[in-house]
Formats: structure tokens, C-alpha cells, sequence
């Protein structure tokens, strides 16, 4: 079994990420045709035998570790693309709004990593059918004693603070409601450089002192960096699903249908457990 790597105090490795970004891009795409700047249709995309899928650089989505590719999405969407005879072209980026751009550019056909399912989305986007239930969590270091003034006990300790999230995040308006819930301001801080993972470790380090994240990414981010503290739930458990264009109904159906069939399938529940279930 392939093991997920472990977070580490670094500058977050952004860097790096970028580096394998850009590899990984150039290995799969070698001299296919560019993007014809407008979304695709899976008539298209089995014409040209290529699915162009845009995913984020975690510990669940997609990672790379030594010379090995894995990943709970990056797993499944090869299932889909070895199932339909399609050849895939991923790329890895830490922003939630150039992945969103993309998909509206025509650069990406899918998005597949775990979207959260709000209603402002499917507006905008097409959406699979649920994928995994996942929820948002605070992610804070541990409690420096009953005195620490920093460490947030409950839901209401949240007034006044300032949490960090990805740029664009749909946990935004899960954050926005929140703070009406409890009938005071709860600041949001954006970050366009990192990814959920590189905010983690902000937070471990001390740079930030909350961040807002998936609790299965949280929960891996943990296994390395004890430090932190996850226990504050931010939303109730929610659907994540994968995301196409409004352009594109005939992949969300080819994509739903492979769905419903492959998640009852035991390879399914192979890389269903590979990632989310604990030892």
C-alpha cells in the first residue's frame, strides 16, 4: 500500500508542488492539441480520446510520493478514463478559483476533487452525483492550558476571529451563515497561494492561527502534526461531488452513470478505504 506523506514545517512546499505540477502536465500532454477555449461535451472529449481533469495537491485528491501517482480522486478518475477507453491529462492546482476558471475556459473538462455540493454551486457548475460526506472543520493547535486564550471551545468562542480558507472556498458562505447563527462576525481571511494542507501547517507553525478545512484532509494533516486540533466542526456532514460545465450534460451523465455503478463495485470500496478509512 502506497503510504501518504507526511507534512512537514517547511514553507509549505509550495514549490515543490509547482515543480511537480508542471512535470506532470508536460508527461501527460506531450504534443496533444490545445484546449479550444470553450467547455467540451463527451462527444468531444471520446473523439479526441483525452479528458482533460484539473484536481488539488493533497494527501486525499492527488499527491506524489517518490516515482508513484495516488490519491482518492486521482484513483477513481482513472478508473473512469480506463473504463471508457479515454486517456487523462490532470493537473494539480492549490487555487478552488482557477480550477474553476479553467473548467469555464475549456482547459479542464472535469473537476475532480471534493466539491463541496451548495446551491450557489449548482448554478454555476454541474454537479456528480455525491461522491463521499465530508464536513468542514476549525483546524487550531491544541489547548496551551485551561487559560489560553486562543483556543476555541466551542462554535460561539468563533466571534471576532479570524479564519483562513482557501481563496474562492465554498466553506465561505458555510462560515458567512455561521457567524449569523451565533449573531456575531466571524472574519474570513482568503488565501490564494495555498492549498488546505499549506494552511495546516501554517496554523502548526504559528504563522495563522485558525484555518478552515475538509475533516479528511484535516484528519490525515493530524496523523503527521500533532500539534493540531480538529475537533471544532464548522458545518454538519455535507455531499462532495466532482464538477463539470452547464455545457457539458452529456459527461455528467456518462460520469453519473459510471458512478452509481463502479461505487457498488469492491474496487470501489478498495480505494474508498485505501483513503478514508483509519487502520
Amino acid at each position: 500500500m502506497v503510504t501518504r506523506p507526511k507534512l512537514r514545517l517547511t514553507r509549505y512546499l509550495v514549490p515543490v508542488i509547482i515543480v511537480l505540477a508542471i512535470i506532470f502536465s508536460i508527461r501527460q500532454c506531450g504534443n496533444q492539441e490545445k484546449p479550444s477555449g470553450h467547455p467540451r461535451d463527451y462527444a468531444a472529449i471520446a473523439k479526441e480520446g483525452i479528458l482533460r481533469v484539473a484536481t488539488e495537491y493533497n494527501s486525499i485528491s492527488f499527491y506524489v510520493d517518490g516515482d508513484t501517482v495516488s490519491g482518492f480522486h486521482y484513483e477513481l478518475i482513472q478508473a473512469f478514463a480506463y473504463d471508457k477507453g479515454l486517456k487523462t491529462e490532470i493537473t494539480p492546482l492549490m487555487s478552488f478559483e482557477e480550477r474553476l476558471e479553467g473548467l469555464s475556459e475549456g482547459r479542464y473538462d472535469v473537476i475532480a476533487c471534493g466539491i463541496l455540493a451548495t446551491s450557489e454551486l449548482k448554478d454555476s457548475l454541474l454537479l456528480t452525483s455525491p461522491i463521499t460526506l465530508n464536513k468542514q472543520v476549525l483546524v487550531q493547535r491544541r489547548e496551551n492550558g485551561e487559560n489560553d486564550s486562543l483556543y476555541i471551545r466551542n462554535q460561539l468562542d468563533l466571534a471576532g476571529r479570524t479564519l483562513h480558507v482557501v481563496k474562492g472556498s465554498p466553506s465561505i458562505l458555510r462560515i458567512q451563515n455561521l457567524g449569523n447563527e451565533i449573531g456575531d462576525t466571524i472574519y474570513i481571511k482568503e488565501i490564494d497561494k495555498y492549498g488546505s494542507e499549506q494552511l495546516i501547517s501554517m496554523v502548526a507553525h504559528g504563522d495563522i492561527d485558525y484555518a478552515v478545512c475538509d475533516e479528511s484532509i484535516a484528519r490525515a494533516a493530524a496523523d503527521s502534526i500533532p500539534q493540531i486540533d480538529i475537533n471544532t466542526a464548522i458545518s454538519f456532514t455535507q455531499f462532495y461531488s466532482w464538477a463539470v460545465s452547464k455545457q457539458s450534460p452529456a459527461l455528467l451523465d456518462s460520469l453519473n452513470t459510471w458512478l452509481d455503478k463502479f461505487q457498488k463495485e469492491k474496487e470501489y470500496q478498495k480505494i474508498y478505504k485505501k483513503y478514508y478509512d483509519k487502520e
